[in-house]
């Protein structure tokens, strides 16, 4: 497999390490730390523009900043080869997914995986491993590309899940971006109410609730920025809920504030039971027309279920007209995938 990395930093270093020593790939990167990333052993080859690292690329992953990245998208996907799967790292999707336009060669792409230090030089072969890697496929996206991307990201050890673009900015906005705001507001209000007098002994809940207050605030800005609707929406909703604790303090209601206690208590304990949930795969085959679009159909139809592919393989028919399509879902979900499938009509076995 050949690997173009568009952007030699911590993501696109890590990539690069993990895709050579994982995958046996040839990867070759652009950037201005592309020659550092050579001498380390995450690339094969660094180059002097992306059109020669594009150049008989089987995958191209592009690792730029969150508000440069549609431009930078929109200049790979004029230059990489007609076969190239093209992704991205980015944290927010709606920008680049519309600058993809309907290219099927486009799939969304976002690691949750990370460091507190930048550049390639803290690049690190296992930093995908375990980790979640959203796949944000869109109705005209191909389906041998989407096929390529998830076991690329398979292969670097991390846990791809397809979602629907507008999903994951929703989700992010909820459970990202608005605690890093959060996190903002209460070391400001912290610091306000201390007046600069020095920090009290504290336990670790105010440590552990601002750990990432003032990160990185070139990155941070851009990401604030990318995402604006979906995280203004998440502020009135924490504004709304801020303001009905304050009418329960008002009126000293503590059956109430108990209540609202417990509530969050019961929503804390599901959200993690839902993210620790696991156990055995079940193959589903689906035979399926060779139409644009229809495995990202048939990925986002059981995504929007709830349904993660833990797997994914496509063969198509000798003659190309038709696909046999082998997704791999948990046990416990896969009469339920079953179902949505044969609901849009393909037979399942």
């Amino acid at each position: 497999m050949n690997v173009a990395i568009i952007g030699t930093g911590l993501i696109g270093g890590s990539i690069g390490l993990a895709a050579r020593r994982r995958l046996g790939a040839h990867v070759r990167g652009t950037g201005r730390r592309a020659p550092r990333g050579v001498e380390l052993g995450a690339l094969d080859a660094a180059c002097a523009t992306p059109g020669e690292a594009l150049a008989g690329a089987d995958v191209a992953v592009v690792c730029a900043p969150v508000d440069v990245l549609p431009a930078v998208l929109e200049d790979v996907l004029a230059a990489a080869p007609e076969d190239c799967a093209v992704t991205d790292v980015g944290s927010t999707k709606g920008a680049v997914v519309a600058a993809a336009g309907a290219d099927p060669r486009f799939v969304g792409g976002h690691p949750l995986a990370g460091a507190e230090v930048a550049g390639v030089e803290h690049a690190r072969e296992d930093l995908f491993e375990g980790a979640t890697w959203y796949l944000t496929p869109v109705a005209t996206t191909g389906g041998t590309l989407l096929e390529r991307v998830h076991r690329l990201v398979t292969g670097l050890g991390a846990r791809p899940e397809i979602i629907d673009p507008d999903a994951h900015d929703r989700t992010m906005a909820a459970v990202s971006h608005l605690p890093h705001v959060l996190a903002n507001v209460l070391a400001a209000q912290a610091a306000g109410a201390l007046g600069g007098e020095r920090m009290p002994a504290i336990g670790p809940s105010f440590r552990d609730a601002t750990r990432v207050a003032g990160a990185n605030p070139g990155i941070w800005t851009g990401i604030y920025r990318a995402n604006r609707e979906a995280l203004i929406a998440e502020l009135d909703r924490a504004l709304a809920q801020l303001h009905d604790v304050r009418g329960l303090l008002e009126t000293d209601d503590a059956d109430g504030l108990a209540a609202w206690q417990e509530r969050a208590a019961q929503d804390r304990r599901a959200l993690l039971e839902a993210s620790a949930a696991g156990g055995p795969a079940r193959e589903l085959g689906v035979a399926v027309p060779n139409r644009p679009g229809v495995i990202a159909d048939l990925a986002l139809t059981l995504a929007r279920e709830g349904i993660g592919i833990t797997d994914l393989s496509l063969t198509p028919s000798a003659d190309g007209t038709r696909g046999h399509v082998a997704l791999w879902v948990r046990a416990d979900q896969a009469e339920r995938a079953a179902a949505l499938i044969a609901a849009q009509g393909f037979p399942v076995a």
